[in-house]
């Protein structure tokens, strides 16, 4: 469910949602609510322990197959 304060932070902060990414924007705001005690360096430091080791591509994180594109290249 979306509160009144994550629509006032996605009316700030976001210039466009796609609904590819939604689940990813209400991540945040969940992530900056149930840390919201925390100062700025303890929740930087929390986000930047989960992400260790982990590499997204480009095209997954967009949303693109890379065969399909292969596919439709002349």
């Amino acid at each position: 469910m979306l509160s009144t304060g994550s629509l006032i932070n996605y009316n700030g902060t976001y210039v466009s949602v796609e609904p590819f990414h939604l689940f990813r924007y209400l991540d945040e705001q969940c992530f900056r609510f149930n840390n919201r005690k925390l100062t700025d360096g303890e929740r930087f430091s929390i986000a930047v322990s989960g992400i260790v080791g982990k590499r997204v591509m480009y095209n997954e994180l967009i949303g693109k197959d890379e065969t399909s594109q292969r596919e439709q290249l002349p």
